[in-house]
C-alpha cells in the first residue's frame, strides 16, 4: 500500500470550558487570564472531543482527499480500558491506524481548554510515551508535528529521516512546544529535509533565539528560517493572517472573513490545508489560500476538528472567493 500521508506526532482528548466571568490582565507584553482565587468559578456547558496536532492534521488531510494513515500513541489505563473515542473517530474519518500504539500501563493524554472572548488557555499534560518509528509503508508525504519531550530521549527523528531520504516522501514540519524551544540548531537535520515550514510568530522567534518583544520585519524571519534549508517557510500571524517566502517571492495571506466562535486547532487546520495544497501541486500561495480557507471553517465551531472541509467543499469555498489571493510583498 502507498499512502498519501502518514502523520506523526500527539493526540489528544480535548475538554473545553467557557468561562463565563473572567479578567484579561497585562504584565508588560504577556497577557494572563485572571479568575478568582480559591473560588468556585461558574463556567459554561463544556464539550470533550479529540483533538492533538497529529490528530487534527490526520482528520484534516482524510477530509482532503488524502489516504491518510496516522503514527501516534493512545493510552489504555483505568477509564481509557472502556473509551475507545479515539479509533472510534480515526477510523470514522478513514484514517489509516496500524501505527496507533495502545499503551497499557498510561491514560491518554488530556487537555484542558479554558476559552474566554474567542480566545483560549490550554491546560496541558504530555504522557511520557516512548517513541520508536514503526515500519512505514511507502508515502508520498510525511506530516511531523507536536511530540511529547520524551522524544527527545528516543532515536524517533532519525529514523523519520531515514525513511524520507531512503522513501523519497516529502516532508512538512509543525513543530510542537518542545521541538521549538529546542532551537534550530538542534531541529538542522529536519528544516534540511523539510519540503514546507510551517509555525506561528511568537514561535518563530523563540525558534531563532530571539526577544518575542522585539519588532522584527516578518519577511527578514521568513529568510532567516529559509536560510536554515526548508524549501519554503510560513509564518501565521493571528488577524494579519499568513506570510510565506518559496525563495524566490515573499507572499502575503489575509484572513478569510468569519464570525469566529473560537479558534483553537486553526492553526493546524491551515498548516494541514497547506500540506495538501502542495500534495495537490498548487504553488506556495495558492497553498496559502487553502490554509485561510480551512482555517475559517474550523473556527466557526466548537473544537478543533468540527469545520474541517472536505475536499469539495474546500474547492467551492475557493471558487467563490477568487478574488481573495496571497499577494506578494
Amino acid at each position: 500500500m502507498t499512502f498519501d500521508l502518514i502523520s506523526i506526532g500527539v493526540t489528544f482528548v480535548d475538554t473545553f470550558i467557557p468561562l463565563i466571568d473572567a479578567k484579561i490582565l497585562k504584565d508588560g507584553e504577556v497577557n494572563y487570564l485572571g479568575v478568582p482565587f480559591g473560588s468556585k468559578v461558574p463556567v459554561g456547558p463544556s464539550t470533550s472531543a479529540i483533538g492533538g496536532n497529529a490528530a487534527n492534521n490526520a482528520v484534516a488531510s482524510s477530509r482532503l482527499g488524502l489516504k491518510t494513515a496516522i503514527y501516534t500513541h493512545v493510552g489504555n489505563k483505568d477509564e481509557d480500558q472502556w473509551d475507545n473515542r479515539v479509533l472510534a473517530k480515526f477510523k470514522k474519518e478513514k484514517i489509516d491506524t496500524r501505527y496507533v500504539k495502545e499503551i497499557q500501563e498510561l491514560p491518554t493524554g488530556h487537555n484542558i481548554i479554558l476559552e474566554f472572548k474567542g480566545e483560549r488557555t490550554i491546560l496541558s499534560h504530555h504522557q511520557p510515551w516512548e517513541y520508536g518509528l514503526p515500519d512505514l509503508e511507502k508515502t508520498k508525504w510525511v506530516y511531523l508535528t507536536s511530540l511529547a519531550p520524551s522524544f527527545e530521549k528516543s532515536n524517533l527523528i532519525n529514523q523519520l529521516l531515514n525513511f524520507t531520504e531512503r522513501s523519497g516522501a516529502r516532508l512538512a514540519y509543525q513543530p510542537g512546544t518542545f521541538q521549538i524551544s529546542l532551537g534550530y540548531k538542534k531541529n538542522s537535520k529536519v528544516l534540511v529535509l523539510s519540503d514546507i515550514f510551517i509555525l506561528n510568530l511568537e514561535e518563530a522567534k523563540i525558534f531563532l533565539g530571539l526577544d518575542i518583544t522585539e519588532k522584527i520585519p516578518v519577511k527578514k524571519l521568513l529568510s532567516k528560517l529559509y536560510d536554515l534549508g526548508p524549501k519554503k517557510v510560513i509564518i501565521t500571524d493571528s488577524i494579519r493572517g499568513s506570510f510565506g517566502f518559496d525563495g524566490s517571492n515573499f507572499y502575503q495571506m489575509g484572513i478569510f472573513p468569519v464570525d469566529a466562535i473560537q479558534v483553537t486547532g486553526c492553526g493546524d487546520a491551515y498548516a494541514s490545508a497547506v500540506a495538501a495544497g502542495l500534495f495537490y501541486g498548487k504553488d506556495l500561495s495558492e497553498a496559502m489560500r487553502w490554509g485561510a480557507v480551512n482555517s475559517a471553517a474550523v473556527a466557526r465551531s466548537v473544537g478543533a476538528q468540527a469545520g474541517l472541509l472536505t475536499y469539495e467543499k474546500m474547492q467551492s469555498i475557493l471558487k467563490e472567493n477568487s478574488k481573495i489571493k496571497a499577494l506578494e510583498i
